[in-house]
């Protein structure tokens, strides 16, 4: 996805109302500057990113998201303002800010692989 497709999707998420413009601003500032760090980082280094996948038992892809490192701090602040689930008692002890920092000091590879038996689901986080 380019960065101006990032925008207008930020920028419909104001119109519809999922965000407010102050949120919309952080949101548009951090493509900004994840633009500017794939100018810097294309010298030599990758950008990092925060990989989700949620499979079925089938190893059918239900969910596929990837989500830049430099976005997701922000994107984080605004689920956890948006997603009462992440504020839940079963999720108290991860400590969320602990994992994001630990991914923009280098940390590579799966940080989460869960499996739900119930709906034969794998959920796998990864950082590449």
């Amino acid at each position: 996805m380019s960065v101006n497709e990032e925008k207008m999707q930020i920028l419909k998420m104001i119109e519809e109302g999922k965000i407010n413009s102050k949120e919309g601003l952080e949101l548009l500032e951090a493509v900004d500057s994840k633009d500017e760090q794939q100018i810097i980082t294309s010298g030599g280094s990758k950008a990092k990113w925060l990989r989700v996948r949620v499979k079925t038992e089938e190893d059918k892809t239900k969910v596929n998201v990837n989500i830049p490192i430099s976005v997701v701090d922000i994107g984080f602040k605004i689920a956890k303002a948006y997603s009462p689930e992440l504020n839940a008692d079963e999720l108290k002890d991860i400590d969320f800010e602990e994992i994001i920092k630990a991914i923009k000091n280098g940390a590579e590879g799966k940080i989460v692989d869960i499996k739900d038996e119930e709906s034969n689901t794998t959920v796998e986080v990864f950082v590449e």
